[in-house]
């Protein structure tokens, strides 16, 4: 299969060194300086230092040139960037299969992935995305790593899902493309706040308590949103809850940990350097519980952290002094 990665980020470049022992990959970079570097050392030292790329991927900036006559495209880039993306291959009539593997909710819009792609390439097209308890770090090293592909046709999905299927890299086939996606945006916002209460000190029982009652909030927006209730019981929920959330890889953790240390938002994001994602799905998750009457106060309180309205220390008294309620509810 040919496959064009859209974004030479880490997960561009995790997943290029993924599939090519198996497929034809190309990789798109629209730095040219990152493509320079990546053509001269098969490495790419400025956003995923550490991991060479194998000589049969190609490295292109020529967009038109990079999506022409593949069988798949995957888009890796942040959320940020999904919409220029796919409004670019709308521009040029590319109607190949088109996977994802950012996670989180348009800012602004507050759209889930997959309706930012129908929203402009139209609700005919093949699409889905690709989620799960992975780092790209762990991923490139070829460590066994098991995630979930889910899509808008259940055949596709399975298909390509065992066509994607390597010795390290384990693909399980979904058909609740909403669920998988609102698991993997929530649980960005969940990990800063176990960073939070990890930073603070709280110990390991507020720990778990913290990922129970964020994965039970998971649940009940996905479930508003017409997800199925079993998903996050499974890798694109539980299973991408508790990496993101424990691992010290974890980028939005990482801001969890300095929010408790009351450093500002600005500095964080750039001594961290990266994207969290977290940061910005926060807000758009807390406008849309409120707007579908959904009850996430762990979101709620994440996002008015971040947006300063309160402390990291006074998230949690608050979040102790809610009222007593049943548990499965």
């Amino acid at each position: 299969m040919k496959i064009a990665l859209l974004g030479a980020g880490a997960w561009g470049t995790a997943l290029a060194i993924a599939f090519a022992g198996k497929h034809e990959v190309i990789l798109w970079s629209r730095d040219d300086d990152v493509a320079v570097d990546l053509k001269n050392t098969r490495e790419n030292r400025r956003f995923f230092p550490g991991h060479k790329l194998p000589e049969s991927v190609v490295i292109s900036t020529d967009f038109s040139a990079a999506v022409a006559d593949v069988d798949l495209l995957v888009v890796a880039t942040p959320i940020a960037g999904l919409r220029p993306t796919v409004e670019r291959l709308h521009a040029l009539n590319v109607s190949f299969p088109l996977l994802w593997v950012c996670k989180g909710f348009e800012a602004g819009s507050g759209s889930l992935p997959h309706q930012v792609v129908m929203d402009v390439l139209g609700p005919q097209v093949i699409c889905g995305a690709l989620s799960g308890p992975s780092f790209a770090d762990e991923v490139a090293a070829g460590r066994p790593t098991a995630v979930a592909l889910a899509a808008n046709n259940p055949d596709f999905a399975r298909q390509t899902a065992r066509q994607l299927h390597t010795t390290s890299l384990r693909i399980y086939a979904n058909d609740d493309l909403i669920g998988v996606e609102v698991g993997g945006a929530v649980k960005n916002v969940l990990a800063i706040a176990t960073g939070a209460c990890d930073g603070l000190g709280l110990g390991l029982n507020s720990r778990a308590a913290l990922i129970t009652r964020g994965l039970a909030e998971i649940a009940r927006l996905g479930q508003a949103l017409g997800a199925q209730r079993e998903t996050f019981m499974g890798l694109a929920g539980m299973g991408d809850l508790i990496l993101t959330c424990t691992g010290d890889l974890s980028r939005n953790r990482r801001v969890g940990l300095a929010l408790a240390e009351n450093k500002l938002l600005p500095q964080i994001l750039e001594e961290l350097g990266h994207v969290a994602e977290g940061v910005y799905t926060a807000r758009e998750v807390d406008q849309l519980a409120r707007r579908l009457n959904v009850d996430m106060p762990i979101c709620s309180a994440v996002a008015a952290v971040l947006d300063g309205r309160m402390r990291a220390a006074e998230a949690v008294e608050q979040l102790m002094s809610r009222d007593p309620k049943e548990e499965i509810a």
